[in-house]
């Protein structure tokens, strides 16, 4: 506590600067900064969760009373430690790790995910569409597995491509995996990726293969490469948890979740040029999932695409 304000932290993992998910996160940072709420933002690019946890307990032991992890790349270093410091307060967006002192704030992207799905089989042209991630954390598997079932509830003939390259923020990782995939007749992909998305997108305008993104609308930052975008403002889970922390309403042990029927936080973004039918089919599995009538699969036991390296 400095003064009569708290400290508060947000932890982003990754490069300074990469990224739509961590843009996302900063961004939500900078509003309540700008709002008068005093909160740091630090940048941890060690990609070792022991690394991390290290990382974190020093931001601990500088005498915060919040620290908010974002991304499910928290879960496991906020896990490490978070016992260590039980006066203090956790929250992790996106994340599935909860304690006495650790809430969690997830935005459902695997609903938009499951629309990308119907979108993709309602599109493509070759029969095969894939899906392409970096960090195999929880919430990346969950919008994996919608996604997937979002091609098979739209049309079971498609044949889905799907893998984690181990890697959110590696653009000549991502180049060379697209390739792959693009070699195996994809011609829709659906990347969740963050700082190696320059180098799915080289790769999807190489190889004419159309690109579904995530978290921001991407449709408008790079209108001839991507037809949709699912939306999924991560940054939601920051600015819940600062505000339910400054309000004593923090209820640590619970998860928080938000989806589909806040459009402004949840929906897939469709570009212009994306046929009427296939806005329609997106519409109709939109009002089924809001309505109760679809249940999402959130676990995926298929094949794993072998990418390079």
């Amino acid at each position: 506590m400095t003064g009569n304000h708290p400290r508060i932290a947000v932890a982003l993992f990754g490069p300074p600067g990469q990224g739509g998910f961590n843009e996302a996160g900063a961004r939500a940072a900078e509003q309540l900064r700008s709002s008068g709420i005093a909160v740091e933002t630090h940048w941890i690019e060690e990609r070792a969760s022991e690394a991390r946890a290290n990382t974190l307990a020093r931001l601990c032991d500088a005498g915060l009373d919040l620290l908010v992890a974002h991304g499910g790349q928290g879960d496991a270093p906020v896990g490490a430690i978070a016992a260590r410091y039980p006066a203090m307060k956790f929250a992790i967006s996106q994340g599935s790790f909860l304690a006495p002192n650790v809430a969690c704030y997830e935005v459902l992207q695997e609903q938009s995910a499951f629309l990308a799905g119907v979108l993709a089989a309602s599109q493509t042209r070759s029969g095969v569409v894939a899906h392409f991630s970096g960090d195999r954390v929880r919430p990346g598997l969950k919008g994996r597995a919608a996604y997937c079932h979002g091609v098979a509830y739209a049309d079971p003939g498609v044949r889905v491509l799907t893998g984690f390259c181990g890697n959110q923020h590696d653009p000549a990782l991502a180049e060379r995996c697209v390739d792959a995939l693009a070699g195996a007749r994809a011609d829709i992909l659906f990347a969740m990726i963050d700082g190696g998305r320059p180098g799915a997108i080289r790769a999807c305008r190489m190889h004419r293969v159309a690109q579904i993104g995530n978290v921001l609308d991407w449709t408008v930052r790079e209108p001839d490469v991507f037809i949709a975008s699912a939306l999924a403002d991560s940054g939601w889970g920051i600015d819940r948890a600062v505000r339910d922390f400054l309000d004593g309403q923090l209820a640590c042990g619970s998860l928080h979740e938000v989806g589909i029927e806040e459009p402004a936080v949840v929906s897939l973004k469709l570009a212009a040029r994306v046929p009427a039918q296939a806005q329609a089919n997106v519409e109709a599995a939109r009002r089924k999932i809001v309505g109760g009538e679809i249940s999402l699969v959130t676990d995926y036991s298929g094949a794993e695409f072998a990418f390079p390296g």
